[in-house]
């Protein structure tokens, strides 16, 4: 009796990435990589068209962020699990993409075999969680799924928000105070705060979580 294999679709926008990841797979007997896909319109795409039992999903892409593409995979290929690659390890990063509807989390600083763990685990109908991933990030996630608001966006004000969209687009605190027309310790203490709830650092961490939102696209 032949064993079914679990149908694997790639998506990233690194080409060596995916050869890489495609040669460890298909040394596997119960795997097969069936598309790969260079960003995240092509793997929509590749879902529909081919209905793997998993797509990894590179969260990084041009056209169409993975985020985006993952939830629209889950609403329109539902039955498909999605396996998140990517480098962060982000509080905002994995629960953006546990809102999405991913199954599983893996870093690319890992293991190959943390991958096909994960692999086997979301085909099987499982979450997976990268054991890289620290235990802060597993608290976040189970308050999270309290909460029925659920992105961390939500947990945001209005005006830390607004402050957060500005910072991202590399306006400085002095100008951001000018613009709102408040005190540049006021826009410091909004900063701080948002900061705290997100769990991020740095400018480079709040333009990552501008691009999940999709800010960047707004107003265009």
């Amino acid at each position: 009796m032949k064993m079914t294999q679990i149908r694997i679709v790639l998506a990233d926008d690194h080409k060596i990435v995916r050869s890489g990841i495609k040669k460890i797979i298909d040394s596997e007997i119960d795997m097969t990589v069936v598309g790969e896909g260079n960003d995240g319109r092509e793997a929509i795409l590749l879902a529909r068209e081919l209905e793997p039992h998993v797509i990894v999903l590179d969260i990084s892409m041009p056209k169409v962020s993975g985020l985006v593409a993952a939830g629209t995979i889950k609403r329109t290929v539902p039955e498909v699990s999605i396996l998140a690659l990517t480098r962060h390890t982000d509080k905002a990063y994995l629960q953006e993409l546990l809102q999405a509807g991913i199954s599983g989390y893996v870093l690319k600083q890992s293991e190959s075999d943390v991958m096909l763990q994960a692999i086997r685990t979301v085909a099987n109908g499982g979450q997976f969680l990268d054991p890289g991933i620290s235990d802060s990030i597993f608290s976040i996630i189970s308050a999270g799924q309290d909460n029925s608001t659920g992105t961390p966006a939500i947990l945001l004000t209005e005006r830390e928000l607004d402050v957060l969209r500005r910072v991202a687009r590399g306006y400085s605190n002095k100008e951001i105070a000018n613009q709102l027309d408040t005190s540049l310790k006021t826009i410091e203490m909004q900063k701080a705060s948002a900061l705290k709830k997100l769990d991020i650092r740095g400018r480079s961490q709040i333009v990552d979580f501008a691009i999940l939102q999709g800010w960047f696209e707004e107003n265009k």
